[in-house]
């Protein structure tokens, strides 16, 4: 298959294709192994599901209803462009008897909207406003999908992991917040087998990119009256925004501006080598060289040498979270708080940033006991393994679905396992 994001190759029997895929999850519920036939999207995700606990005849929890649900509507990003998203998917949803799906960071479906036939089909296993379709809880599907993986995915039938879910088909495509690259939500396409088809993918990754367009002139850029702001939480690559335009940033040079944005004072060749390279034998010439390479891209009058130290103020996403703790806003802290800080980094001094952020964060979370704030972190990525938050999280809300995830993160935790390939 030439793309491992569509499901279904043109010219492809979708009855044969459904066989297969059926057989192989069936092998794979069975054994624990996934035939290679299946795409590696969809094997992954396989996995992680299973490693998240969530078992094939389950289906997705509404967490959200009335008064509830209406405010999170409200209050959600992706409001504003809702009249856009209904004009581009609201048609073709109606007239191919689809499902148009709207869902937050989380998975968590906003808004559900399409033929009438449909609907009252995909009720009937909880695809409506308020459930969450997180692939941590319901398994592989396309909208929970397109947001762990953060990119466009179509998922065909027996794909799905959950079984009542197999006679569908979807695609998905994350929308991202086109200031800071962070992820609001996605959009969906849900219905039968004629989607299976690579239109249906171009489709709605079309649709997610007119959303954040659209977004972008909702809320242009502010000028920069404060200065520089980066933004690194959530993102392997930080967003500089400074002169009216924003820049994004090598992982190295991600790396050098969190760390001097930190140290006003500047750091000494010395000192910045050791924060940012675990091999002893990196020598000064290496670091000059990124330093100069990071100079060329931000400018000549940012950076400045002998101590390295930038020449303004520099905000970030970083201090924003830590503030917002240290004032005892932990509400505020997680609302700003977009994940771990360049989480592909391997530079010692991030390294250690990153986990005392973290750990910080989610302490003031469990001395919170909030249970809303408690399932934001679980359901977020970097929480769904979190041990300790699941168990206070189970205190706070004690669900069937709270208590099993508990029960499987603490049973894989507590022994070997896994899932294999042939």
């Amino acid at each position: 298959m030439t793309d491992p994001w569509v499901a279904l190759e043109s010219g492809a029997d979708p009855a044969e294709r459904v066989r297969v895929l059926h057989a192989a999850y069936e092998t794979f519920t069975e054994a624990g192994t996934v035939p290679r036939r299946v795409r590696g999207v969809v094997a992954d995700s396989w996995r992680r599901s299973a490693r998240a606990g969530v078992r094939p005849e389950g289906t997705a929890d509404i967490e959200l209803t009335g008064g509830d649900l209406g405010v999170h509507r409200a209050e959600h990003p992706l409001a504003p462009v809702m009249p856009l998203l209904r004009e581009l998917m609201g048609t073709f949803a109606f007239d191919g008897r689809h499902l148009m799906a709207v869902c937050d960071a989380h998975g968590r479906l906003l808004w559900v909207e399409g033929h009438a036939t449909t609907l009252r089909r995909a009720g009937r296993m909880n695809f409506v406003p308020g459930a969450r379709w997180a692939e941590s809880a319901v398994g592989t599907n396309a909208p929970g999908t397109a947001i762990a993986v953060n990119r466009p995915v179509q998922v065909f039938a027996a794909e799905h992991f959950a079984r009542r879910v197999q006679r569908w088909t979807c695609a998905a495509a994350p929308v991202h917040d086109p200031r800071t690259g962070r992820v609001l939500g996605a959009v969906d396409i849900t219905g039968g087998d004629g989607l299976a088809h690579p239109h249906s993918l171009g489709f709605v990754t079309a649709v997610a990119r007119a959303a954040e367009s659209q977004l972008a002139l909702l809320t242009p850029s502010r000028p920069d009256v404060g200065g520089p702001e980066l933004a690194a939480l959530g993102r392997d690559q930080a967003l500089l925004t400074t002169g009216g335009r924003s820049i994004r940033l090598s992982r190295r040079h991600s790396e050098i501006l969190v760390l001097l944005s930190r140290h006003p004072d500047g750091l000494s060749g010395d000192e910045l080598l050791c924060a940012l390279y675990e091999d002893e034998s990196v020598t000064p010439v290496t670091l000059r060289a990124e330093v100069a390479r990071l100079r060329q891209v931000l400018g000549p009058h940012l950076l400045a040498s002998r101590p390295y130290r930038l020449t303004a103020p520099v905000a970030s996403d970083v201090a924003v979270v830590e503030r917002q703790l240290a004032a005892g806003a932990v509400t505020a802290a997680l609302a700003a708080y977009a994940g771990p800080l360049l989480p592909a980094s391997q530079a010692p001094a991030v390294v250690r940033l990153r986990r005392r952020l973290a750990d910080t964060v989610r302490a003031a979370l469990i001395a919170r006991g909030d249970a809303d704030l408690l399932a934001d972190w679980a359901h977020a990525p970097w929480g769904e393994d979190d041990l300790e938050v699941w168990r206070s999280l189970a205190a706070a809300r004690p669900t069937a679905a709270i208590r099993a995830r508990l029960a499987a993160l603490e049973s894989e935790l507590a022994g070997p396992g896994g899932w294999s390939d042939v």
